[in-house]
Parts: C-alpha cells; structure tokens; sequence
C-alpha cells in the first residue's frame, strides 16, 4: 500500500539551503519511497526559542511503501546524518524533519503524534503547506489550511525566500 506523507524541513545552522536539498535527496532515497512535491523556500523567524538565527521552512509530499514509524525512524536518521543536535528545544538545528500528515491518520504515541500537534497554529508550516494543496484538511479540524491561515497572528514573520520555479522536483533532485 502506497501511503502520502507531507513532511516539513527546517534549517537555521549553516548552509541552511543545501541542509534542506540533501534531507529532500536522501528521502527520495529512501526504498519505496518518492519525493512527489515540494514547496517554495520561506524564511521565518524562530517560534519559541527566539534568540537564534532565521530558518528556512518548506515543506514535500511523498508517496511511500514505509509505515509512518519506519518513516519517523528513517527522518531522525537523516537528521543525524546532517548533523542535527538536540541541545535546546526549539532551538538551533541544523535540520528538522516532521512529520506533519501521514494519510488522513491519526497516530498518538510517546514516540510520534501525527497530524503533527502544534501544526495548525504554525504559519512557517501551513503556508508552505498550502502550496502544495491549499484546500488539505488536517484530519483532527474540520477546516481546509487556507480557513486556518486567514486566522494565523504569526504571518508576517514568514516571508518567501526562494519561489518555486515551477521546475520539476525530479530536476531539483538530479533524476
């Protein structure tokens, strides 16, 4: 069975755009697994911990043969490939990889909550989000992203950094 998965990607630590690239390539490497679509680049100020360095968010959809604990397994082995550290939370990262949906599901574990919990009050999230399919509903609210957005406070702190040229995501990926 062929499972959709969207996964938001976070850098703020060095060359926060090749951070981002390298996690999307090592997820289309994954077996079963292909990178479908992805967002524009935004950056955004930091949520939480506040005193650290601008991110840039996006977020992909993929297609994938892998359960969404082997997903969340095979994601924190990217992260500590590209050399994530949890020191702080909310703090700076070299790379963050969540979870947000896995089909309409939802999973509660001490391991992995999916739809991601704090989602939906995260415009770094639901804006790029909503490129990717502006009328998604997030399967614990009965609301399409754009309906959530327009309540958004936080908007203003996400601002396009590279716009998605309408280039095939093979072609980002060297296929």
């Amino acid at each position: 069975m062929t499972n959709i998965a969207f996964i938001a990607l976070g850098s703020n630590m060095g060359d926060r755009e090749e951070y981002l690239m390298s996690a999307i390539g090592y997820i289309h490497q994954l077996k079963g697994t292909v990178v479908e679509k992805i967002s524009s680049i935004y950056e955004t100020d930091p949520v939480g911990y506040t005193e650290q360095d601008q991110f840039l968010n996006m977020v992909i959809q993929i297609s994938t043969d892998l359960t969404a604990f082997m997903l969340l397994g095979e994601l924190q082995t990217i992260e500590e490939t590209l050399n994530r550290k949890r020191v702080v939370k909310w703090g700076p990262r070299t790379l963050d990889l969540d979870i947000l949906l896995f089909n309409h599901e939802n999973i509660e574990t001490e391991q992995l909550i999916v739809p991601h919990p704090r989602m939906h009050e995260r415009a770094f999230v639901l804006i790029p989000l909503a490129e990717l399919q502006n009328d998604l509903c997030i399967p614990t609210i009965e609301k399409p992203i754009y309906a959530i957005i327009e309540q958004l406070h936080d908007k203003e702190g996400v601002r396009i950094w590279k716009q998605k040229s309408g280039v095939d995501v093979f072609a980002l990926l060297g296929n």
